[in-house]
């Protein structure tokens, strides 16, 4: 009888429970806002780095929403993007050859950066080091390149006010999109030849861990991903 009591007792406990929890959107965000369960594994460098791709997703977003918008409502035509960054070799025209050679390096740095994160979980100091040093200069190839394509569009006239192959609003949205861009691809350059560094040093060796290389990794990945939709939207559309 005392068992039954208690077992009676405990399913009581257990339905006030339930029926005390909120349901619904009440409950997750009761549950999400006790940090300490929900992120009680989640280092907190590798949480602030999600936060700030988050809200760095909505300026992109805001960026290549705002191009596309304004690319529809012109009434000036558009200059063909395969003709404005085509370039010329051995007498022939080809097109989207300089964006192609950007993507694929830009590209390959993720493979590389990837490959820094194994090793560094790997406590491959070496490896890891060299990895983000390849990275870092794959990085700084593609600004380089993007530097290239700058200073030939401002030479064809190319202004941020003003484009004489048609609707002015191209230079605004370009130098704005791929100007911001390329600002985050130079700062992760300059962000990995840090924490390369440190790794070469061996300051993560001596505190046994090397979490600071894959939040680097989440920075570089993102930068890759919209190179890829800012390629698709203003390159390619």
């Amino acid at each position: 009888m005392a068992h039954q009591d208690t077992m009676h007792d405990g399913a009581a406990t257990l339905a006030h429970g339930a029926l005390a929890r909120d349901d619904g959107w009440t409950g997750m965000v009761g549950d999400l806002s006790a940090d300490r369960q929900a992120f009680r594994n989640v280092p907190w460098g590798k949480a602030m780095m999600w936060i700030f791709l988050l809200s760095d997703t909505f300026i992109f977003g805001c960026f290549l929403t705002s191009y596309m918008t304004v690319r529809m409502s012109t009434t000036v035509p558009w200059p063909n993007p395969s003709e404005v960054f085509a370039l010329t070799i051995g007498g022939a025209h080809v097109p989207l050859l300089l964006i192609a050679i950007m993507t694929f390096v830009l590209i390959s740095s993720s493979g590389t950066m990837a490959m820094a994160v194994n090793f560094g979980y790997r406590r491959n100091r070496g490896a890891t080091a060299a990895l983000m040093l390849a990275t870092a200069a794959l990085g700084a190839t593609f600004v380089g390149m993007q530097a290239f394509e700058w200073s030939k569009l401002i030479h064809e006239g190319v202004r941020p006010w003003g484009n004489p192959m048609g609707a002015a609003q191209f230079g605004s949205t370009f130098f704005m999109i791929t100007g911001f861009h390329g600002f985050h691809v130079s700062v992760g350059v300059i962000y990995l030849l840090t924490v390369a560094f440190k790794v070469w040093r061996g300051d993560y060796e001596r505190r046994g861990n090397y979490q600071i290389v894959e939040i680097a990794g989440l920075y570089w990945h993102f930068v890759d991903l919209v190179w890829v939709f800012i390629f698709a939207v203003f390159y390619l559309w």
